[in-house]
């Protein structure tokens, strides 16, 4: 065996190897055609599923995104399910025992209920912090994504030395990493995982349909087309394989992955 294949071998023995979960905490119906840029309006995916989601190995438990609740629901008119934290208790989770949580942005479906975890260190790219407290904030069309509360509660937490910046890619521990892919907003970032199938993606809103990757049409709510299409690209260079990339809104997800168990049946899927 050689050397390289021998520090290869090691490389993967450090890592965790996590669990990985959907948590499906909202819904909404879109019309057909209103998921692409391009192509026949009457094609493709139409409703829309809302998730956080959950690694968990060994030694740790992170949370993915956070989601929103029943008011912000409301408000925007989704079909509220249940709000992540009864997700998480399903998978006998207490938010207030999370130590790390990535958000992949800060949009409004991903970034509220910030407060649920009060013990927590947030993950986040520099450039979404800065393109959500920025100059583009401006603009109606940029700001209608994001909650202006959320982003409030992220910078208390700044100022409690509760959040991580990274610039650009990121490992977290063995078996975790971020990377900014951007395209949706200035500072998407897509979570690179370890599990026992190899190295599962969230993709998170770099695609939001399995469609818009698999057709090459990005989803409207853009900030930059080529850096979607670009991130598109990068989602296949990180998983070891297609069926390992899960996008962040396809009810696709709900029937290609197993419950963990028939209590949470509907509400959460195993990925890994």
């Amino acid at each position: 065996m050689s050397e390289t294949q021998t520090g290869r071998e090691q490389d993967m023995g450090d890592r965790e190897i996590f669990e990985v979960y959907a948590i499906r905490y909202a819904s909404m119906a879109r019309a057909p055609g209103a998921n692409f840029i391009g192509g026949d309006p009457h094609d493709g995916a139409d409703d829309m599923d809302f998730f956080v989601w959950v690694a968990r190995s060994d030694q740790r438990v992170l949370v993915i995104d956070t989601g929103f609740d029943r008011a912000t629901a409301e408000r925007r008119k989704r079909n509220f399910l249940r709000c992540p934290s009864e997700g998480l208790a399903m998978l006998g989770i207490d938010p207030d025992e999370v130590r790390t949580v990535i958000l992949t942005h800060l949009h409004y479906d991903h970034a509220g209920n910030l407060g649920l975890f009060g013990r927590a260190e947030f993950v986040i790219q520099d450039s979404e912090m800065a393109f959500a407290t920025g100059r583009h904030m401006r603009h109606g069309f940029l700001r209608h994504a994001y909650d202006v509360e959320d982003i409030v509660d992220l910078v208390r937490s700044v100022h409690a030395e509760r959040v991580r910046f990274v610039d650009g890619q990121a490992t977290l521990c063995p078996g975790v990493e971020v990377h900014l892919v951007g395209g949706h907003c200035a500072g998407l970032q897509v979570v690179r995982l370890w599990t026992r199938r190899g190295w599962l993606v969230l993709a998170s809103d770099a695609t939001h349909y399995y469609a818009n990757l698999e057709t090459g049409r990005p989803f409207p709510i853009v900030f930059d087309v080529g850096q979607m299409l670009a991130g598109h690209e990068r989602l296949r260079e990180l998983a070891d394989a297609p069926e390992l990339i899960v996008p962040g809104h396809d009810p696709e997800v709900m029937s290609r992955y197993p419950a963990p168990d028939a209590a949470s049946a509907g509400a959460i899927v195993r990925l890994d």
